[in-house]
């Protein structure tokens, strides 16, 4: 695969993404730090952004959107067309994963940075993340959606880095063992 695909995603120290009804209060609210813990760095790589519907439902919500003139592409099967208010920059592909690689090459993406855990999951399980930047933040949430769920096998992985951060927050980068 010519395509780079990147995690770069917080976690509650038990490894949830979001609440069970997708609330973020625990992130949002989990620092005053102005420090961007790297997010910058890794958007400037990045020239294309791939999500589930359920993310993009949730970045929908926040008012502003927060990924500037970043090339979007929200995967479903259920959703027919975008809503009022979604960014020009912003495209739907009904996957399946396969296909939708096939796209992504065809229209020049080269470094994808993946989002939402359903879609994070098909991609570990399809063999294709090259990276995972996990950012643990120190909060137990004791249920919620989980980033990782079931895998026909193994995924070994191999530690390139761990930062820990004033916040409390612990961010780690993986590169992903083929």
């Amino acid at each position: 695969m010519s395509l780079k695909a990147r995690v770069f995603i917080a976690t509650s120290l038990d490894g949830y993404i979001a609440r069970e009804d997708g609330g973020l209060d625990w992130l949002m609210g989990a620092t005053q730090s102005t420090d961007d813990h790297g997010y910058a760095g890794f958007m400037a790589g990045v020239d294309t952004l791939v999500m589930g519907r359920g993310t993009f439902d949730k970045v929908m919500t926040f008012g502003e959107w927060p990924y500037a003139d970043t090339r979007v592409v929200v995967v479903s099967a259920s959703l027919e067309a975008l809503p009022k208010g979604a960014p020009a920059q912003v495209e739907l592909h009904p996957g399946p994963i396969p296909a939708l690689l096939e796209h992504l090459q065809a229209t020049g993406a080269k470094s994808l940075y993946l989002d939402g855990g359903k879609l994070i999951q098909g991609f570990l399980r399809e063999g294709l993340v090259d990276e995972m930047t996990i950012t643990r933040i120190p909060v137990l949430l004791g249920q919620g959606i989980p980033l990782f769920g079931g895998l026909a096998k193994d995924v070994l992985l191999q530690h390139m880095k761990t930062t820990s951060y004033e916040s409390g927050f612990v961010q780690s980068t993986y590169r992903v063992v083929r």
